[in-house]
């Protein structure tokens, strides 16, 4: 009888006085300040990383091209994941409650899907200008404009949104599903789910698009190899200045497709068991833990803090870029024809 009240006396609640509330994990304070440090190091790495692609490609005009005018649309993305989303996030991390109320708790979700997925139409958009770039490099000034890439990003924001705030402010995610989310829910919880159509729906729109982009990527490698290798038969023939230029050019193309492929493999890497996940768990009875669950959110969300990393070490134009940021010659009269890339 002692040992079950002791028992009672040590769960903590979200909110102490009402009665449905959620059950609060105890942590120590060492735990939550370590927790604290890790995700807080990962929101100003996601924000200030992604901030400087922003900067770099808004201010130099030599970066003024329709790949990097997405490449900024995805930073952009990141940016507001970090600075929006991962705050409160990492709250409800190491402290295992909401504390914001529902309609805070479905607009944060909502901000959360809609970048979510205007990242993987941004990347697919993306793995459509390289396929042009590459592929086809005579036809690319034609096909891919910066008009073309502002209709690009257009699209990659509005079709995400309405796809997001259409599904959660109608509820139909959960129709059918109002006992188990009203056993479910408590004071203090943030909850999502989908029912078994919105889930297969729901990753659909996830696994298509990566479907598609490893495709184009696919083919984009094997272009970029045989036409490395008929580069090196003409090298072998005749050498000239503008066959040098060529190549350089082309060098160029396809180091910059690998690198955004490398960015696709990542995102996929980080989001796929998030997916696979959400769309399994529906059919188990939403059985994943929390702890689980929460673990593959932050997966996902690491993919932004590591965008700019990536381009970090392979853009030379973003270290360039970097280095006259932190040292302010930005702000020197025409910085912003300072020629970050050789011609």
């Amino acid at each position: 009888m002692n040992s079950t009240l002791l028992e009672m006396d040590t769960i903590e609640y979200c909110f102490e006085d009402m009665n449905k509330s959620c059950i609060k994990e105890h942590r120590t304070v060492g735990m939550k300040v370590a927790m604290y440090f890790v995700f807080g190091l990962t929101v100003l790495i996601t924000i200030g990383g992604n901030l400087v692609v922003i900067i770099s490609i808004s201010h130099f005009k030599q970066l003024h091209s329709p790949n990097n005018f997405l490449v900024l649309s995805l930073a952009t993305i990141d940016f507001l994941l970090g600075l929006i989303v991962l705050p409160f996030s990492m709250v409800r991390m190491v402290e295992t409650c909401w504390y914001l109320g529902s309609f805070f708790c479905r607009l944060h979700t909502s901000f959360d899907m809609l970048l979510s997925f205007a990242s993987i139409f941004h990347l697919c958009f993306i793995a459509i200008d390289r396929y042009y770039a590459v592929c086809e490099p005579l036809h690319y000034a034609n096909k891919i404009s910066i008009r073309v890439s502002c209709v690009f990003i257009i699209i990659g924001w509005i079709l995400p949104a309405l796809y997001t705030f259409g599904i959660l402010y109608t509820k139909s995610n959960d129709q059918g599903l109002e006992d188990v989310v009203a056993i479910l829910s408590c004071e203090g919880g943030c909850l999502l789910v989908f029912n078994k159509l919105w889930a297969l729906l729901d990753s659909a729109v996830f696994f298509a698009p990566c479907f598609a982009m490893i495709g184009i990527y696919a083919h984009i490698f094997s272009v970029a190899r045989n036409q490395a290798r008929m580069i090196q038969i003409m090298e072998n023939r005749i050498f000239s200045v503008d066959g040098s230029k060529k190549k350089t050019q082309q060098n160029r193309e396809h180091k910059a497709a690998k690198t955004l492929g490398i960015v696709m493999g990542v995102f996929i890497v980080c989001w796929v068991p998030f997916f696979i996940d959400t769309m399994i768990d529906a059919y188990l009875n939403f059985a994943t833990p929390l702890f689980v669950f929460d673990g593959l959110i932050w997966l996902g969300y690491v993919n932004s803090t590591f965008n700019p990393l990536i381009y970090a070490f392979f853009y030379p134009w973003f270290r360039e870029a970097l280095k006259l940021i932190v040292t302010c010659k930005i702000f020197h009269r025409n910085s912003s024809r300072i020629k970050l890339l050789s011609e």
